[in-house]
């Protein structure tokens, strides 16, 4: 589906290293690592929005369709949730049934500033499913929202990759309890440049904490 060749990347000094992986259909990948070391600079190059990243360094993204769900919610405020749908592709109708998909049925007249966000980071996922993704993209998707919020959401996506097993999902989050939840893979990143030190399926439930912490041990050992 998608191979990784990333030679690196810098911004005056470098902040990536090397970077190879396979993404495979139904992958469900939850990126962690310390607060800083790259990760969203990791999923831009993915998306293409890199453009000091080679096109031909993530190999097969120009035959998929992506979805990315950033920090920012980035809907148009100017627009009805309806209309930043349609803006992407949605017919009227498909638009609404996206928005009850996430829990805003009746919410299509509202602009964004007239939601909580919560509200506002499930219509940017609306928008992102608009696009019929065969990669969603998740830049910490939990970030600045209360534990009941930040709960629903999750089970939320872990439901829609539930009901669309071919699609990929990649997730920045900070939380081994997200990648509990949503993850059948697990990528570490760590290093000066950074590089993935972990690359591997999930185990059984509850091992993840214990994994993280040795590697998060073995940073703070090398640091």
């Amino acid at each position: 589906m998608l191979e990784l060749r990333i030679a690196g990347r810098d911004f005056g000094q470098p902040v990536l290293g090397e970077i190879f992986a396979t993404i495979k259909r139904g992958d469900r990948i939850c990126l962690l690592g310390p607060s800083g070391i790259g990760k969203t600079t990791l999923l831009n190059a993915i998306a293409g929005l890199d453009k000091m990243v080679p096109g031909d360094a993530v190999i097969g993204r120009d035959k998929l369709r992506v979805g990315y769900l950033f920090q920012e919610h980035r809907l148009l405020p100017w627009r009805t949730l309806n209309a930043n749908l349609r803006l992407v592709g949605a017919s009227e109708g498909e638009a609404e049934n996206l928005l009850s998909q996430v829990g805003l049925s009746g919410y299509g007249q509202y602009l964004p500033d007239q939601l909580s966000l919560g509200m506002a980071r499930r219509a940017a996922l609306a928008r992102c499913l608009a696009v019929k993704p065969d990669l969603l993209l998740l830049d910490e998707p939990f970030a600045s929202l209360d534990p009941v919020m930040a709960g629903g959401l999750k089970t939320l996506i872990a439901g829609i990759l539930d009901s669309q097993p071919d699609m990929a999902m990649i997730c920045v989050t900070h939380d081994g309890a997200d990648a509990e939840i949503l993850a059948n893979r697990l990528w570490y990143l760590d290093g000066r440049p950074a590089r993935l030190q972990w690359d591997d399926v999930v185990g059984e439930p509850g091992l993840i904490d214990g994994l993280l912490g040795r590697l998060r041990g073995l940073d703070s050992a090398g640091s």
